[in-house]
């Protein structure tokens, strides 16, 4: 009764999403997708985007808050749950390697297993670790790690966490505000690829397109969001 239930409820998904398509499994690369979209949010709001590892392990993307960093995070993660399953993705065309996906996005502390909220995250990198110890075939993705800590131990631990993932050949994507962590592209010799979503700042507005660009992101706008809310007053 369960395998009906489940089936028949994937079949609705298809059913009802008419203009999505079937991922095509593959073992020459690892993630390639054309307009690729968040299945859950509504066909007028979705901002789709284009993303291929090519030749990298990594992708380390940088933004603004709320410039879509998390989201394009979650818009992989559920495209390439939804693949293994058997059914279509939110995209035009999507390529992938049928792997294990682990994230680590909403780690959270606990006061009944006396728990620290960078003690949780750190059990769940050594989970991570663990896992491509064992020889498997895994695909990451790690929304700010190592936020329980401070800025420059955050960076440094950042860097030798990457760089480990690397010898472990791992792949995955990292979203970060760290941007120093962009020397690494160059470090690693394209392992790693650097991208990004920025922010324009027209008329003292914000203005988000949420469009996946190459590079570091040179904007930000923490502190002109909490001028505006009154958090702060600057002369």
């Amino acid at each position: 009764m369960h395998e009906i239930d489940a089936l028949n409820s994937m079949g609705g998904y298809s059913f009802n999403h008419p203009d999505f398509v079937m991922p095509v499994p593959c073992t020459d690369m690892v993630l390639k997708a054309s307009h690729l979209g968040h299945p859950l949010l509504d066909r007028k709001d979705r901002v789709c985007n284009d993303y291929d590892l090519k030749d990298s392990i990594f992708s380390l993307i940088t933004g603004a808050n709320m410039s879509g960093k998390s989201t394009f995070l979650r818009a992989v993660g559920l495209n390439l749950v939804v693949a293994r399953c058997g059914m279509p993705v939110c995209a035009r065309s999507m390529y992938f390697k049928p792997m294990s996906l682990i994230t680590n996005m909403r780690t959270s502390d606990s006061l009944m297993k006396n728990e620290s909220y960078f003690f949780a995250e750190l059990k769940r990198l050594q989970y991570v670790i663990s896992q491509l110890k064992y020889g498997k075939d895994v695909f990451i993705i790690l929304d700010e790690i190592l936020k329980g800590t401070n800025s420059k131990d955050k960076t440094y631990g950042s860097m030798e966490l990457i760089k480990h993932l690397l010898s472990l050949n791992a792949y995955g994507m990292i979203a970060t505000h760290d941007l120093e962590l962009g020397v690494l592209e160059e470090q690693t010799k394209g392992k790693i690829v650097n991208r990004c979503f920025e922010v324009e700042n027209t008329g003292n507005e914000l203005h988000f397109d949420y469009l996946l660009q190459a590079g570091i992101t040179q904007n930000h706008n923490a502190t002109f969001l909490m001028k505006r809310m009154g958090i702060i007053v600057t002369e």
